[in-house]
């Protein structure tokens, strides 16, 4: 019997959007057991009944539509979908995870699922992604840690040099396999048998950090992630959270960090993270004074970063509006 693959893409009031990802993944499906489940994350602006409309005139029976009943995040979004499984209650052997914002290549989805049959001891396998323009997203990463903080925040050469084991972001490959700490969630394939031995993504996380998490837990239960640069996907990027346009870093930001590192580091990992990427921050900040230079940051970040961490943790509650599905990095 051939390998079944479940497709699960987010929607967050991009119904028009979601549904050329949709199309462009039935495309990659072709030739594959399974079918794709399209996720209304409650986005309250009618994008279930345009999208519920659209399947049925188009005649994609492959495709379901689901409601989630409340926009609880990226990650409960899309375990909503896995939880569903296939169409009749069968259970997949592969998840694949497609934000609504990409654009898979005829041959993507194909790519990453006859990698993870031909390498049975690889968990999870993602793709290359690349803008509109073909301009690389880099998306494959190592796990943050104190002295990545230290250094992304630094942002300055012989920090970096010294540290360069410990940058988060890894270097694209021209080609071929590569073996990665965490990918991005925007086209990410994941063995069930992985899911069901190390849980899905954790709901605490509202958005950011949970493929992060997801990806740690597995490679800590022995499953790795590989970088499959010959999966092509095209990605608008940030188009549901609006990353690149925040005038002010969101609290599930900050959230979502912490919980990571008191979660999988213990609380005085955490601390010392913070203390490391304030004072990367501080030698940032300096350089682009001498410079004259902006920062970049969002305004009052370090400020924030600094009142996030010496609050109390309480979960968190999205505003009205809040975005949660398609994320991706800036």
């Amino acid at each position: 019997m051939s390998a079944r693959v479940l497709t699960v893409i987010l929607n967050w009031r991009t119904a028009d959007m979601t549904l050329r990802a949709t199309e462009a993944a039935l495309v990659a499906m072709q030739g594959i057991d399974g079918a794709i489940t399209v996720v209304d994350n409650d986005s309250g602006d009618g994008s279930e009944a345009v999208l519920r409309r659209a399947v049925a005139q188009r005649g994609w029976d492959r495709v379901t539509i689901l409601q989630a009943g409340r926009n609880g995040g990226f990650g409960a979004g899309n375990n909503a979908g896995i939880r569903a499984g296939l169409p009749g209650g069968a259970a997949p052997d592969y998840i694949y995870i497609l934000n609504s914002d990409a654009f898979p290549a005829p041959d993507a989805i194909r790519l990453l699922l006859d990698h993870l049959e031909t390498h049975p001891e690889v968990g999870f396998a993602g793709s290359y992604i690349h803008g509109l323009d073909g301009d690389p997203h880099t998306t494959c990463f190592r796990f943050p840690s104190i002295w990545s903080e230290l250094e992304g925040a630094a942002r300055t050469g012989p920090i970096s040099r010294a540290l360069r084991r410990h940058v988060v972001p890894m270097e694209i490959p021209a080609a071929g396999v590569m073996r990665v700490g965490w990918l991005a969630g925007c086209s990410l394939m994941m063995r069930r048998s992985v899911l069901d031995r190390i849980g899905l993504f954790d709901e605490t996380f509202f958005l950011y950090f949970e493929e992060t998490d997801l990806c740690l837990r597995a490679a800590r239960a022995g499953w790795p992630t590989d970088y499959v640069r010959a999966s092509d996907v095209a990605h608008i990027g940030s188009e549901t959270t609006g990353m690149k346009r925040w005038k002010r870093t969101p609290r599930y930001w900050f959230d979502s960090r912490r919980h990571y590192f008191v979660k999988n580091h213990g609380r005085a990992y955490f601390a010392a993270a913070t203390l490391a990427h304030l004072a990367g921050g501080a030698i940032w900040r300096l350089r682009c004074a001498l410079a004259r230079r902006p920062v970049g940051d969002p305004p009052h970040f370090l400020r924030d970063l600094l009142v996030h961490s010496l609050s109390p943790q309480r979960p968190f509650h999205p505003a009205k509006g809040a975005p949660s599905p398609s994320r991706s990095l800036p």
